[in-house]
């Protein structure tokens, strides 16, 4: 295969971190738009599931899509629906006229436009670096969207405090708007021409294939459909709670997911110097940690307390995420990359509905400190279930001239097992 272009790579990590600055912003503001509308717990919660609704039930055809026409322009067009619907959500907010079942249909679309990008985006920036040089490759990826979390995640929590959430909803279209316009200059020269299929529905079927005979990926996404779910609600629903009950209003609230930007810079840092072999056994010891911020909201700590919180599950969620995409890109044929991905996709996002639904109830039944130490719990458990499985312990990562992706895992011998090994929105 012709050597990729590393004008995408460049393209692809600008446009990112240009969509990364909207969107932490826009998380932040959302909750608001719904909380100084009058809604509850269980409005935040509904217009969470809104978003995440649509992406599991479109994630699949997305997959397909993506990796039987280009890939970029499948992104073009999911930037471009996110863009008409966050400004349109932005605007209803400023004129005073949003309502929550408006805040729920916008956010579905951008849910939408979510899934049709997601998995032509990981295929594309999978096929856009070397083998040889992925694990570096994808951690200084991580670190340029990393920092712009940090900028984002702080700027937006400052700009709902003084101006209010539709300024930053606004922002956030506007950031789709450049990232879409960056996208379209993808280069897709180096990727083989797909041979005919028979349809979508045979493509699913053959990600399908490739997903289930792998159990290292079934297990990893099966144990995320669990962990994205209990950290969406903690993040989407009971962060802005808490920060309203205990830490005076969206300020602090920001200052902690910056804080975990913070994390992530370092994590992925780290990661871009140190590689590990056994890249999924060090990923899955770095899941660990996200159970902390969740265990600070139940108590909860001070603010100071549930930052550091965040900013060590940050740097646990690039060691897993690095090592996730290594595998990936390292495992599975390239032809193939935007389907399997679509299925890690569907099953890390498969009960974030459920979650983020069941969230004000659960609150309600049991009270927020009791459902937040449960999901710490599920954290912690499926963990360590999923280090049980032998080729998330055993699978290494090849050095230059070992056979090509979709072949038999790597397992170390005698000298590898003597390497020092050690220690997360999606399995991905």
């Amino acid at each position: 295969m012709p050597r990729p272009p590393s004008r995408n790579y460049a393209l692809l990590s600008t446009a990112a971190v240009v969509s990364q600055l909207g969107s932490q912003g826009a998380l932040i503001a959302s909750a608001f738009a719904v909380l100084s509308a009058g809604g509850s717990a269980g409005g935040v919660g509904l217009v969470a599931t809104a978003r995440t609704l649509p992406m599991v039930l479109f994630v699949l055809v997305g997959g397909a899509l993506a990796d039987r026409v280009p890939r970029h322009r499948v992104m073009v067009a999911a930037n471009a629906l996110n863009c008409v619907s966050q400004g349109a959500f932005g605007a209803l907010v400023l004129l005073g006229h949003a309502q929550l079942w408006h805040m729920a249909v916008l956010s579905a679309l951008g849910g939408t436009g979510q899934a049709l990008f997601g998995p032509a985006s990981e295929g594309m920036l999978m096929s856009s670096v070397e083998t040889e040089r992925a694990g570096r490759a994808f951690a200084v990826f991580r670190m340029a969207v990393n920092g712009a979390t940090i900028g984002g995640a702080a700027l937006g929590g400052a700009l709902v405090a003084w101006l209010g959430p539709g300024w930053v909803l606004v922002v956030d279209s506007a950031s789709f708007l450049v990232a879409g316009a960056l996208r379209s200059f993808l280069d897709l020269s180096h990727v083989p021409p797909r041979a005919p299929g028979g349809g979508v529905f045979a493509d699913l079927r053959d990600g399908w294939r490739e997903f289930v005979s792998r159990p290292w990926l079934w297990s990893v996404v099966g144990q995320f459909s669990v962990v994205n779910a209990v950290a969406v609600a903690g993040e989407a629903v009971y962060g802005p709670l808490v920060a309203r009950d205990h830490y005076g209003g969206a300020g602090p609230w920001g200052a902690a997911n910056a804080a975990f930007g913070a994390g992530t810079v370092l994590g992925a840092l780290a990661m871009a110097k140190w590689q590990p072999r056994r890249m999924l056994l060090a990923g899955t010891l770095g899941v660990f940690p996200f159970a902390l911020p969740l265990m600070a909201l139940a108590v909860p700590v001070s603010a100071a307390v549930l930052a550091a919180a965040m900013f060590v599950a940050g740097a646990s969620v690039e060691v897993f995420g690095v090592g996730w995409m290594t595998a990936l890109q390292q495992e599975i044929p390239e032809e193939k990359l935007s389907r399997v991905s679509s299925y890690d996709w569907l099953g890390s996002l498969a009960l974030v509905p459920v979650a983020t639904a069941l969230a004000g109830p659960a609150q309600g039944a049991f009270g927020r400190g009791a459902a937040l130490w449960g999901a710490a719990g599920c954290v912690v458990l499926l963990t360590a279930a999923v280090l049980c499985v032998p080729d998330v312990r055993r699978i290494a990562r090849r050095e230059a001239g070992a056979p090509a992706r979709g072949g038999l895992p790597a397992v170390p011998g005698p000298a590898a097992s003597a390497d020092a090994e050690g220690p997360v929105g999606r399995a991905g």
